[in-house]
């Protein structure tokens, strides 16, 4: 067992490497700095994103220097992993300070969400913010898709301990590997990842998108991050009158749900088979849920919110309706079930009603699959839960010494990892209760508004039904809060928990 010196000498050393990586990502916005002629309006954004760069690479050199390093076992793989993502949002949130001139604390939350894929946005006017800076914000939301471990593993690093690492930030059910070895595993899904980016991209661009947008919103599509260039986040194409604005909507619908689906399910597509999209328990509920949500969704707006007349707008215009009307439910149900929070009508506008506004606070609980880059307690936990309610059910009516153990896909889940989905269960309920006190004692939303408020933060999810001009006025405290929610929410609570015990730093 190595002692406190040795742990902080093994979590400062990869911090150190990974400040190298963060140093080389925050020169990528420079692109837009010079080709969007920003320097002609001053040296202030090229100051905003070469400072921290410096920093970055500076301290990620000392830190390499003077420390040992070392391979790291499970519990320092966790503490590496959570001080990595502090540091990352620390450090990003410099531009915003620089370029936006915005506080601290609003700079920070803001880099917490994009990395984190929260998408919970502390500004307004984004229309009329440097192309670099929305750039950059994008940028965060797609490294922190599939993770900023991940990411690193992917271009850097060689170590065998690397399954660690990767383990620590992706805290969840062993999803599997399409083949032998962590590393071939990290490439190949980092592989898809950018291929399915770059599809998304092409896409919205021959929809008629710039070519920026094109890329801002691949990014944090396939991330499901749910940042946008736009205040009017993807209703923005309608509004604007674009053509294919349409057609833009349901490009980011296959965007987001390809960011919320297991990427060994894409692998498996990948490789001929096309099973793979309802062979196993995860992905029929991941379809079921979207159905339900969706009808129930679909039904109220139509018989209850806005009733629809055949015979007043005749055949061709309820067909148009009708249209959509689903493709704005389907739309939402994804944003929300994916926990990538674009939107085409304000979820806590008049276009949703009461039922609706009630399902996307369960929505943003469930979350997308496991293995995916969507948040959430995930839908996989989700079945396992339910399995526990009808295995207890069982032993109730049958004889004790019955066999019930509890399976998925014909793989018994192991005792220690019931116990883990309960503690997490138990976790996410606490910490969404806490969240939703710190917000209504420190502000002046109702309860409803106080625990969506949390549910968007811990479930990295964004939309909520706080008004983004509220957003920016909250009290430091419940910001604070939430910021925290979103890194628990990320990293699955545990990391983050041993960071801030004592016991853990002690080796």
């Amino acid at each position: 067992m190595r002692n406190r010196f040795e742990t902080l000498h093994v979590v400062i050393g990869f911090c150190g490497y990974l400040l190298l990586v963060l140093g080389a990502i925050l020169l990528l916005p420079l692109l837009l700095v010079f080709l969007d002629g920003e320097l002609q309006k001053g040296p202030l954004t090229l100051l905003a994103f070469v400072i921290p760069s410096t920093f970055a690479f500076l301290a990620g050199i000392v830190l390499k220097r003077f420390t040992k390093g070392g391979s790291p076992d499970g519990l320092q793989s966790m503490l590496v992993c959570t001080t990595a993502w502090l540091l990352f949002s620390l450090i990003g949130a410099v531009p915003f300070m620089i370029a936006l001139r915005a506080s601290f604390i609003d700079s920070f939350f803001e880099t917490m969400s994009g990395f984190t894929t929260t998408g919970i946005t502390m500004f307004t006017g984004l229309d009329s913010l440097p192309k670099s800076v929305l750039f950059w914000r994008a940028l965060t939301q797609w490294v922190g898709g599939l993770g900023i471990l991940t990411f690193f593993l992917a271009v850097v690093f060689r170590r065998e301990s690397g399954h660690r690492l990767f383990g620590a930030e992706s805290h969840k059910f062993d999803i599997g590997r399409p083949v032998p070895g962590m590393a071939n595993t990290v490439k190949i899904f980092w592989g898809i990842y950018t291929l399915f980016t770059l599809l998304i991209c092409l896409g919205l661009i021959l929809a008629g998108t710039s070519a920026f947008d094109g890329v801002c919103h691949a990014f944090t599509a396939l991330s499901t991050g749910g940042f946008s260039p736009h205040d009017s986040s993807i209703e923005y194409y309608r509004l604007a009158g674009y053509r294919h604005w349409m057609l833009i909507d349901y490009i980011i619908i296959l965007g987001m749900m390809m960011g919320g689906i297991n990427f060994l399910i894409h692998y498996r597509l990948l490789t001929g088979n096309a099973r793979a999209l309802i062979d196993n328990t995860e992905m029929r509920y991941w379809w079921g849920f979207i159905a339900i949500f969706g009808v129930l969704i679909f039904a109220e707006r139509l018989f209850k919110v806005a009733p629809l007349s055949l015979f007043s707008l005749g055949e061709a215009g309820a067909l148009k309706d009708l249209e959509a009307t689903f493709r704005t439910v389907l739309f939402q149900v994804t944003a929300i079930l994916t926990t990538t929070g674009f939107s085409t009508r304000d979820i806590a506008g008049p276009y949703f009603g009461p039922v609706a506004r009630q399902l996307f606070l369960v929505m943003m609980f469930i979350g997308g699959c496991v293995g995916s880059t969507g948040g959430g307690f995930k839908m996989l936990r989700v079945a396992i839960m339910v399995k526990s309610v009808r295995r207890q059910v069982f032993r109730v009516r049958t004889p004790r010494s019955s066999i019930s153990n509890i399976s998925i896909d014909g793989k018994v889940i192991p005792i220690e990892e019931l116990r883990r989905v309960t503690a997490l269960f138990f976790a996410w309920i606490a910490l969404l209760a806490a969240g939703g006190v710190v917000t209504a004692i420190f502000s002046n939303l109702d309860g409803y508004s106080s625990f969506s408020g949390i549910f968007s933060a811990l479930g990295n999810i964004g939309p909520c039904y706080i008004p983004v001009s509220v957003m920016g006025k909250l009290h430091p405290l419940i910001k604070l809060t939430y910021i925290f929610g979103m890194l628990a929410g990320r990293l699955e609570i545990i990391p983050v928990l041993l960071f801030v015990s004592p016991m853990a730093w002690r080796g």
